[in-house]
């Protein structure tokens, strides 16, 4: 048995939705199911404006033009993610302040935030690591104290929650990722950008039809369109949104298969845990897990490397995940890092994600678990 990393999610109506999409009139954007997609998120979501986008990343970029990121702002965010959340913001100009992250969410930490923040300081981007929330209430009263705009970066968000509020739609601007690695896609890549604030959604639209009011054009509301901001073309074509729609629908049973799994591996791995093996993730007090992944921490960076090794030689693909951008060689130059890193290098070298995803069995993972355990066991 080969257990892969990841499978992307397949539930059945995709083929039948994108095929009706290829067949119609409008297969770029915003056609017949971008439109039930973007209902769908504006009433599950309770948001002012939900926008398909080709990626996350371009949904990052957007939240950039719309803060009106300049050169020589300071953007505050932890160094633990993927490039695209810092690449939007140095796109504009901005330079980025990285603060240390807390070691049960790996999320950044809500309190070394304020010593962060200078007169030049725009913004605050918050990462929900592994789809669980970043502590949403402290980091909006910092922002609002000292007028600042956050942004989420709910990548691996989608359907997860803090204290009832979907994640995504707290601060100013959300993001969402539909890449094959997350719970649901669009065919492979693809994002979600959601307006929470009201004095950013016509020019959201504008942006995202490569800066003209097009959309406005289609409305009735302007009798032409024309150029009249900075934009790209950001929009998803409507084959891919038709992919995303049959996901949509069965939403709910990826959840469920996937908390299945997760809640396996972490039942199996509270005797690892107990002994002192490794450390399981955790899940704050008014925080949902939507088991967008399931990672262990283990003791170091050679245990980590040695268990990667034991599992593909088992036919079992693990990976770890994100090394700190402050180290790499773009972040030199482009950030700084403020205040001690206690945790940010030392527990990216613990982590290692496991296989998760929709369609994963019940005898998938407990063959996993059986190698780790046995990988422990040979250690000892």
């Amino acid at each position: 048995m080969k257990i892969p990393f990841n499978k992307p999610p397949y539930t059945g109506n995709e083929k039948q939705f994108v095929f009706d999409s290829m067949t119609s009139n409008q297969i770029s954007g915003d056609g017949k199911y971008t439109k039930k997609c973007h209902q769908w998120f504006e009433e599950e979501l309770n948001c002012k404006k939900a926008l398909l986008t080709t990626s996350c990343t371009h949904a990052l970029e957007m939240a950039a033009i719309l803060i009106k990121i300049q050169p020589g702002d300071e953007v505050i965010m932890p160094s633990y993610t993927f490039v695209s959340t810092a690449n939007a913001f140095v796109l504009r100009g901005a330079k980025i302040v990285f603060v240390d992250i807390r070691p049960d969410t790996m999320n950044i930490d809500e309190n070394l935030i304020e010593e962060a923040i200078s007169s030049k300081t725009k913004a605050i981007v918050v990462v929900h690591y592994a789809g669980v929330a970043c502590e949403m209430d402290a980091i909006m009263h910092t922002a609002k104290k000292n007028n600042l705009f956050v942004i989420e970066d709910a990548a691996q968000a989608i359907m997860s929650y803090y204290k009832g509020r979907p994640l995504g739609t707290i601060g100013h601007i959300g993001t969402f990722s539909f890449h094959e690695t997350k719970n649901i896609t669009s065919a492979g890549e693809g994002g979600l950008l959601i307006i929470n604030d009201e004095q950013f959604v016509e020019r959201a639209e504008i942006i995202r039809e490569k800066g003209t009011n097009r959309s406005l054009f289609f409305r009735g509301m302007v009798d032409k369109y024309s150029w009249v901001d900075i934009g790209s073309s950001y929009l998803m074509n409507d084959v891919s949104a038709a992919f995303l729609w049959a996901q949509l629908e069965n939403i709910h049973e990826i959840q469920k298969n996937r908390l299945k799994s997760w809640n396996l591996y972490y039942k199996a791995f509270k005797v690892l845990e107990s002994e002192g093996l490794i450390t399981l993730p955790t899940i704050p007090k008014n925080c949902t897990n939507n088991a967008h992944m399931f990672y262990i921490k283990v003791k170091d960076l050679t245990t980590r490397t040695n268990l990667i090794a034991y599992l593909k030689a088992n036919n079992v693909l693990s990976v770890f995940h994100y090394v700190p951008l402050h180290t790499s060689s773009a972040g030199l130059k482009f950030s700084s890092f403020i205040g001690t890193n206690n945790f940010t290098t030392s527990e990216s070298d613990r982590l290692i994600r496991l296989p998760m995803f929709y369609s994963l069995n019940c005898n998938e993972v407990l063959v996993t678990i059986n190698i780790i355990k046995d990988f422990f066991n040979e250690a000892q």
